[in-house]
């Protein structure tokens, strides 16, 4: 796996635990879902600014968010590792939350990085059914990374 990381914010200081939580995030999250790990991802850290103007941009939506996802759609059999896609999270609006929701930082951002994945690889929370079975995935990728909300398994 090859995993690009480019911390563009100043807001929330990261460090070598984040990286490492958010690449076994990624791992897990594969492994799950029976993919092999020979996949590029592209993960960017960004401020609330930033991921309000890019939230704008390709959601047309104005407001800023945790996550975005922007899946690759390309026939993986023509490169030697697919791009899979880039994932954009605000650093700071993690903080934001993992504080409103009384829960570490590193278990906001797995969690984030998560849901980020899920969607690279095709799912999506547009109605119940396809928000259960994302809930449900999301789940169990955090009980495998032995990550819990508020220190439970829930």
């Amino acid at each position: 796996m090859e995993l690009y990381i480019d911390d563009r914010q100043d807001k929330v200081k990261l460090d070598k635990d984040i990286f490492e939580a958010v690449e076994n995030a990624i791992k897990e999250t594969l492994l799950l879902e029976g993919k092999s790990l020979n996949y590029e991802i592209s993960l960017t850290f960004v401020d609330n600014e930033e991921i309000r103007k890019l939230n704008r941009e390709y959601r047309k939506v104005d407001r800023e968010t945790d996550v975005l996802s922007f899946p690759m759609e390309q026939d993986e059999s023509q490169f030697p590792v697919p791009m899979l896609g880039d994932i954009v999270i605000s650093a700071e609006k993690t903080l934001e939350q993992s504080i409103e929701y009384g829960h570490s930082f590193v278990r906001e951002i797995s969690y984030l990085t998560v849901h980020s994945m899920l969607h690279l690889l095709g799912y999506d929370h547009m109605n119940e059914n396809e928000k259960l079975t994302m809930r449900n995935k999301e789940k169990e990728v955090m009980k495998k990374l032995k990550i819990f909300k508020n220190g439970r398994e829930d």
